[in-house]
């Protein structure tokens, strides 16, 4: 075997261990394993490995802060809080809280980001349910998943896929917002509209509504201050076209330091309640696209891609859209957008082509349970909270609510571009 079929096959494995989970064991295992794999078998120099894993800094540094943020607010009951003010609000209505759900989803997306969806989001559905008595609550579990991709390309901040398509060449906001809110608004509303049609049955019925509503507690109040504080950086960041990952970091930091002093506690039961096994995951995936890069790969891509586009760049956005949205759930959207990201950089298409590639990337994943990192993070998130969703559960939804999003968004990013 040739060493660039050798490295295609291990980045494969490898992959393929990240979403099958053989053994049950953590996504991370496989990553890493593979990463290194590839170093001992002298396929990827130490130099190259390190330089793939130093390509994800600002991903490490955005996703510390968010974890940071969301275990501070677990930890301060702000998410047992906010489940009681949605339940209470739902006034005993089944449909009113799917809808109050899916708003605070969709600006939790917005502002904080997808991930933060999965992982901020899904603990206080979850302590929601339970507060409501809701014999079934798949639907507003599922919300949370769905949701996190959805929204996930109206800011730049709302997806960290959305920094490796763009690289070093993001977009300021003020040319952002013309080019992806209406594919966005699309893809929200179509989402919306499958979801609730498919949990029609599950949504009549009853839940509670007497439902006390605890006091927030200081604790409670400085970590949603903290959130606050947080997407307010993200946005100044993304206006001024400054990296996201640092600012994340501090402001999430800042919050738990700011919390923990306050309150007299020690960080130990904090931290060791934040998955942590997401960095080596994510720096592992890094190094295997880092390893893809070096076999040629992502140069063939990116001539395909440029002398399609130079065909008819119509028909290039469709094409990569779509073929991009599938393989997302076959590798997962973060190598998947790695490997794109590098491949749109060096071919140099029209702006209406990388659109539909980020869209893909963006909102494909809402296919299955394998398409994104919010995704495994939200079935993290789950199995804490001693729920599970099935993959074949959430394949036949997802073949349902996906593809119609998907052909809206992108339609609306080829027609208004």
């Amino acid at each position: 075997m040739s060493p660039h079929a050798l490295t295609w096959a291990i980045a494969a494995l490898a992959t393929a261990g990240v979403i099958i989970r053989p053994f049950n064991l953590p996504e991370a295992v496989f990553a890493a394993a593979g990463a290194v794999l590839l170093v001992v078998l002298h396929l990827l120099s130490p130099g190259d490995a390190l330089s793939g894993i130093g390509k994800g800094t600002d991903v490490y540094l955005f996703l510390i802060g968010m974890m940071l943020l969301a275990e501070t607010a677990r930890e301060e009951k702000l998410f047992d809080w906010l489940a009681a003010v949605a339940t209470k609000r739902a006034n005993g209505s089944a449909t009113t809280l799917f809808l109050l759900i899916y708003g605070v989803g969709t600006v939790v997306t917005i502002f904080l980001s997808n991930d933060a969806t999965a992982v901020v989001l899904t603990p206080a559905v979850a302590a929601a349910v339970k507060t409501a008595k809701a014999e079934k609550p798949l639907p507003y579990l599922l919300i949370c998943a769905f949701i996190a991709n959805a929204a996930s390309f109206v800011l730049p901040i709302s997806n960290p896929a959305n920094l490796v398509i763009y690289g070093s060449h993001m977009p300021p906001l003020l040319e952002w917002l013309p080019r992806y809110l209406l594919p966005s608004a699309l893809s929200i509303g179509a989402t919306y509209a499958v979801l609730r049609w498919t949990q029609r049955r599950a949504l009549t019925q009853d839940i509670a509504t007497e439902v006390p509503v605890p006091e927030l507690s200081r604790g409670g109040k400085t970590a949603a201050l903290g959130i606050g504080a947080t997407a307010l950086a993200l946005l100044g960041s993304s206006f001024f076209d400054l990296q996201l990952g640092l600012p994340t970091a501090i402001a999430g930091g800042l919050t738990a330091v700011v919390v923990l002093f306050r309150e007299g506690k020690a960080p130990w039961t904090m931290l060791k309640g934040i998955s942590w096994g997401v960095l080596p995951l994510v720096a592992g995936l890094f190094v295997l696209v880092e390893a893809l890069d070096k076999s040629g790969l992502i140069r063939t891509i990116s001539a395909a891609l440029q002398a399609e586009a130079q065909r008819s760049a119509a028909t290039a956005s469709w094409g990569a859209g779509i073929l991009i949205a599938f393989a997302c759930n076959l590798v997962n959207n973060l190598p998947a957008g790695l490997i794109a990201g590098n491949a749109v950089q060096s071919a140099h298409v029209p702006d209406g082509v990388t659109s539909a590639i980020l869209i893909g990337v963006d909102l494909g994943p809402n296919l299955s349970v394998t398409g994104s990192l919010a995704t495994i993070l939200w079935l993290t998130a789950l199995r804490r909270e001693g729920q599970n969703v099935g993959s074949w559960t959430f394949l036949k939804l997802g073949v349902l609510v996906m593809p119609p999003a998907l052909v809206l968004a992108i339609a609306a990013a080829v027609l208004f571009h």
